[in-house]
């Protein structure tokens, strides 16, 4: 049996690789249906179908080229239904100087056995 923090590491890996896909639609059944999100620049996307919708709009973005949330810590909660998971994150485009870096965090609840975001907050750093 995987342990829970290596569940929710590898559920993060995959979502970096579907967003280096640019697939917004895989990203559905990542987040609660009442996920929310604080974006780097502080704006608030509420509900699975907005974060997703944002998703897709930046995918269009010709110049757009992935964010990679790398994880530094995974805890648990004492009933092992809930995660804590902060970490870094980059988000690259085209282009010379076209990133932006910062720090993350995120809620991860298990759902009929899986791992889904309820909250993500995202801090710009650089």
């Amino acid at each position: 049996m995987i342990a829970p923090q290596d569940a929710v590491a590898a559920r993060r890996k995959l979502t970096n690789r579907l967003i280096a896909g640019k697939d917004a639609a895989r990203l559905v059944p990542f987040f609660t249906r009442d996920a929310k999100v604080i974006a780097g620049d502080g704006s608030l996307l509420l509900g699975r179908d907005q974060i997703v919708e944002a998703f897709a709009g930046q995918f269009a973005d010709r110049d757009f080229v992935a964010y990679v949330r790398t994880s530094d810590l995974i805890q648990l909660d004492a009933d092992g239904v809930r995660a804590a998971e902060s970490g870094r994150w980059v988000g690259t485009w085209k282009g010379e100087g076209a990133t932006q870096s910062g720090t993350y965090l995120a809620t991860w609840r298990k759902v009929a056995g899986q791992w889904v975001i309820e909250n993500e907050l995202f801090v710009t750093l650089g």
